[in-house]
């Protein structure tokens, strides 16, 4: 197993997010953007010169991916929609809102599958109730429940040359795994249980050789496993929040968060709410080029 300590993440850009989450490679504008939830801002930042750039948004957008003919697509409190960039801000189309009636649930994270839907998850807002549903936004515009009873949806993650789909219950520390179907999952079944000192598991990705990297809320890590789920390498932050992940080239770029912290947490972990790099031994790029959501014409 291969372990990394704090001093070998470099803080690439020390935002402060309340919510750092979901990074994500844009390669048209050849950056990195990942958003702050809770602070309602969209983070640009460029690995070729150090540049920065912050794009303001109302309400909480949680989950941003690929959309062909616009800058992305996204989940936020109004459901589904399409994100695309102006000047200092974000303009939203939205397309459909599967939980409408559900004033007390909100889109927490999510990605495009191999099916070319996009996958997200939702959750009680206070994290007090089983009312978390997985949708899949198919190409067709049609959107489905894939799986229900989650407290707090993350992920997923896609490896779609063993035909899996990991989603994970970051409040029960479990992450699943199950066969994506037309309609759905099956064979879904714990791949991994952690606990008390192991924090919770948050967001996800896949590397090319099938390992499952994971950003351990509350565990000051990110760790990664094999396909029969056996530890293989852990990295350790300067925080304690790391929520997610994602590979480009040579590098694991990690968002964190800072909301929680106290006076005192925040005095000893000033970085929390940072972006990490970390520059592999060598690259472990994702599993695939990277899916771009593209509706049906």
């Amino acid at each position: 197993m291969i372990t990394l300590t704090a001093s070998d993440a470099i803080c690439v850009h020390d935002a402060k997010a309340v919510l750092g989450e979901c990074p994500i490679w844009h390669p048209d504008y050849e950056q990195l953007f990942w958003l702050d939830i809770k602070g309602g801002c969209l983070h640009a930042y460029n690995p070729a010169n150090g540049g920065k750039a912050k794009y303001h948004f109302e309400g909480m957008i949680s989950a941003i991916a690929l959309a062909a003919e616009h800058d992305f697509i996204c989940v936020y409190e109004g459901g589904f929609a399409y994100l695309d960039l102006a000047k200092e801000n974000v303009v939203l189309a939205s397309i459909i809102d599967p939980e409408a009636d559900k004033l007390g649930n909100r889109f927490n994270d999510g990605k495009i599958g191999p099916d070319g839907a996009f996958w997200a998850g939702t959750m009680d807002k206070v994290e007090a109730r089983r009312l978390g549903t997985w949708w899949r936004l198919m190409p067709d515009a049609r959107c489905m429940a894939v799986d229900t009873n989650y407290m707090v949806t993350n992920g997923p993650a896609f490896d779609p040359e063993r035909r899996r789909v990991y989603l994970t219950d970051s409040a029960d520390q479990s992450v699943f795994v199950a066969t994506p179907t037309p309609l759905g999952i099956e064979d879904k079944r714990v791949f991994l249980q952690f606990g008390s000192d192991d924090g919770y598991p948050d967001g996800m990705c896949i590397d090319a050789e099938g390992c499952l990297w994971i950003a351990f809320w509350d565990g000051a890590r990110v760790a990664r496993f094999d396909t029969d789920g056996a530890l293989l390498t852990e990295l350790s932050l300067p925080v304690p929040r790391p929520t997610s992940l994602t590979l480009v080239g040579d590098s694991l770029f990690v968002t964190s968060a800072r909301i929680g912290l106290d006076k005192e947490e925040l005095s000893e972990f000033p970085l929390s709410g940072g972006l990490f790099e970390f520059t592999l031994s060598r690259g472990l790029e994702p599993s695939r080029a990277q899916p771009v959501y593209t509706p049906n014409q």
